[in-house]
């Protein structure tokens, strides 16, 4: 609107002193060298500005003309940056697609029409990268180092291809260069700090991490938490051979995260060591209200120095009272009771635990005080047979790795802080299985091998009961000293089946028969509860059940023998149960199998349901 105000208003003054230049007629006389011009001052003035433009006209020609060739270079470059920009855009997009070819065509023509633009290194490098040619890619970024504007862009991609390749040390130096460069890098903090981890330069990581506090990188609570580790972990290596500064360390991580396990046991094992129980005893109770560990349980009871097995004993019933709930309470009290010699205590601590919450710790425990109490073997191998097949207890865990002691970082990544107090979730192979076997009759002694494997001679007896009232096979516990004994009833146990069966495999009971006697060869294997069998037409059959022999590596493998009731009735023989002396071996499963299946021979009818355990 003002552009075109502006041109009438132009045009109208232009108009309006043409105007006043024909109302008032001149004559214009010009003599000059001879010559003798004569006009009006109307043509002469129209004939100046003729001139004056096509002066002008002749000016811009020449002028185009001798700029033609810098129009004709900026004509040129603008097209190639054009093709470029657009092999950059496409090459981007390849790469996040993964499309290796395009990207690598994309890179060449990038280079070609914008050799020194840094997205250009950056896809060249990616593209090299994407195509598995790491060498050119590392090259790539080693030239980025000699531009201050592309040096950081270098920096990175020579970190990532260090921490690919597993060269920490190269790691650890382009972290620190970067983070020289510019310290509010996120990636080279996050970087410098992991390397110096995994290293354990705990003192290192601890500077790392103030850096990172400070801009901002980390918030407060995370910062907090990291530090209280890192300085565990140093209290940790220190306090065998400096105490000062390891209780020193202890009590600053504990302040920082109380609820931190290792930090508040090595404050308090150091304090304790020191004389200073008030203070122990407040580190420890304020840590096991938030995170009960048997640690803490140990360290608490051995607080005070001199303290009798009953004075601890008291004094772990009093932390445990703090947290009802938790399982780690009474198993505390039952390790302390057991040390006193306190075993009822210890018993009735383990009594709630026995029914829904037992595990392999509670079910050794009761071995051991079966064993220490009554010196009950039968007793003690049943427990133990719980114990291999009862849930896992809590560990330290890490990415899939189980340790028996904290560390500040994984073995498998090298993460701080990546250890926790819980169940492990992958399940016990064999290896695992006999590794705990072996360790749970290291625990309680068992006695000799001649006590535990007697003679097939000497085997003990167990017996069926006769009459009409016996409506149920009778429970005999096999023990492998001493004559056979009916076993003991205990309201958190499973009762014992004994299989009567003699060493050439003749013949069983019948309902209201005599006795039948049979010897039952014992392994070393722990004994497992079984349940009796119920009847089949008016007929009662006694199966034998006894846990797998070391050589058996699942309870599936296990076999279940039938006794045939007729004399002389052959029966098909598993060659896994033929001992070297060419007797039959009786092998059962902790528990029977769901589906035994039919016998090849025999009356179908002979043939005893699945044995099922029965709470007493």
């Amino acid at each position: 609107m003002f552009r075109l105000i502006g041109f009438l208003l132009a045009v109208t003054v232009i108009g309006g002193a043409f105007a006043w230049l024909a109302n008032r007629p001149g004559e214009l006389l010009i003599e000059w060298q001879g010559y003798h011009i004569e006009t009006s001052v109307f043509r002469a003035f129209v004939i100046l500005i003729t001139l004056i433009a096509a002066a002008l006209f002749v000016w811009s020609i020449l002028r185009h003309v001798w700029h033609s060739p810098a129009v004709i270079g900026n004509l040129m470059m603008r097209r190639r940056q054009k093709r470029g920009l657009e092999a950059l855009s496409v090459g981007m997009i390849a790469l996040g697609a993964g499309d290796r070819a395009t990207a690598t065509r994309s890179a060449i023509q990038a280079r070609k029409s914008l050799p020194n633009e840094p997205l250009t290194h950056l896809l060249r490098a990616q593209a090299a990268q994407l195509s598995g040619d790491r060498a050119t890619a590392r090259r790539i970024f080693e030239a980025m180092l000699a531009s201050p504007d592309t040096e950081q862009l270098g920096l990175r991609g020579l970190y990532l291809e260090a921490e690919r390749v597993g060269e920490t040390e190269a790691a650890r130096h382009f972290a620190e260069r970067a983070l020289k460069l510019n310290s509010k890098l996120e990636w080279a903090t996050d970087g410098l700090f992991q390397v110096q981890c995994r290293q354990s330069d705990w003192a290192g990581a601890l500077k790392t991490l103030e850096v990172a506090r400070k801009n901002g990188q980390v918030d407060k609570k995370t910062a907090d938490r990291r530090r209280a580790v890192l300085l565990t972990a140093q209290a940790q290596e220190a306090e065998e051979h400096n105490p000062e500064a390891a209780l020193n360390l202890a009590l600053d991580a504990h302040g920082l995260a109380p609820g931190l396990v290792p930090a508040a046991a090595i404050a308090g094992r150091v304090l304790a060591s020191r004389g200073n129980t008030p203070r122990a005893t407040k580190i420890l109770q304020k840590t096991w209200v938030r995170s009960q560990h048997p640690d803490l349980a140990t360290a608490y009871a051995y607080a005070r120095i001199g303290d009798s097995p009953r004075d601890r004993l008291d004094r772990v019933q009093q932390l445990s009272a703090l947290t009802p709930s938790s399982p780690e309470g009474p198993i505390a009290v039952a390790i302390t009771g057991i040390e006193a010699r306190e075993y009822e205590a210890a018993r009735a601590a383990l009594k709630p635990l026995l029914h829904d919450r037992l595990t392999q710790r509670i079910a050794t425990l009761m071995a051991r005080i079966e064993g220490a109490e009554h010196g009950d073997k039968g007793r003690v191998r049943e427990w133990l047979a719980r114990a291999v097949n009862a849930p896992r207890d809590p560990a330290w865990t890490a990415d899939g790795v189980v340790a028996d002691r904290w560390a500040p970082i994984s073995p498998v990544t090298g993460t701080l802080d990546a250890f926790e107090w819980r169940v492990p979730v992958e399940s016990m192979n064999k290896s695992q299985g006999d590794l705990l076997a072996r360790k749970l009759e290291e625990l309680v002694a068992l006695g000799s091998p001649e006590d535990i494997t007697p003679p097939a001679s000497e085997a003990p007896v167990a017996t069926a009961p006769t009459g009409p009232k016996a409506t149920d096979a009778t429970v005999v516990a096999a023990s492998p000293v001493g004559p056979a004994e009916p076993a003991a009833e205990d309201k958190g146990s499973v009762p014992a089946t004994t299989v009567a069966k003699n060493e050439k495999t003749e013949s069983t009971a019948r309902v209201g028969a005599a006795e039948t006697a049979a010897k039952v060869p014992v392994t070393k294997a722990a004994e497992a509860p079984a349940s009796i069998a119920p009847k089949t037409r008016g007929e009662e059959k006694v199966i034998r059940e006894i846990s797998p022999p070391r050589e058996v590596s699942t309870p599936e493998e296990a076999v279940r023998t039938r006794v045939s009731d007729k004399p002389g009735a052959k029966r098909d023989r598993d060659p896994r149960q033929i001992d070297r002396r060419g007797e039959p071996r009786v092998i059962v499963a902790p528990h029977a199998p769901d589906d035994p299946g039919p016998d090849d021979a025999g009356d179908q009818d002979d043939i005893a349901p699945p044995l099922r355990p029965q709470r007493a």
